[in-house]
């Protein structure tokens, strides 16, 4: 990319790495991580004509809960997700990419934080 002087890196972060949550201290501290390290290369690199843009989503359908085999954490969150109206899809996470992605190469958009309209924080 730097030799053609153009292209698009897309990091695909979270908002704890923007946002600390209870009980996820190694987790947050990896998203902002994430974040560091695509803003730090964003700066690096916006001379060679190479975008990096950092995606953050938040609450978004996936398999997820399929890892943990507490009972309790899987109907917290399944809780949690109806009282916001549910979580994005995928689909939705990858259309805000590709969107970012479709931008002339001299527009860079750098972060994208997508989430539920009724999700909060």
């Amino acid at each position: 990319m730097k030799e053609r002087q153009c292209g698009t890196i897309i990091n695909v972060s979270f908002v704890a790495g923007r946002k600390t949550f209870p009980n996820h201290a190694a987790y947050c501290g990896t998203q902002f991580a994430v974040d560091a390290i695509s803003e730090h290369l964003r700066e690096e690199l916006a001379d060679t004509g190479v975008g990096v843009i950092t995606l953050a989503p938040r609450a978004v359908e996936t398999e997820l809960l399929s890892h943990t085999t507490s009972q309790d954490v899987i109907d917290a969150y399944q809780d949690w997700k109806g009282a916001i109206g549910g979580a994005i899809r995928p689909e939705d996470v990858s259309a805000s990419a590709l969107f970012a992605y479709q931008q002339p190469q001299n527009v860079c958009i750098r972060e994208i934080v997508i989430a539920p309209t009724r999700q909060e924080p």
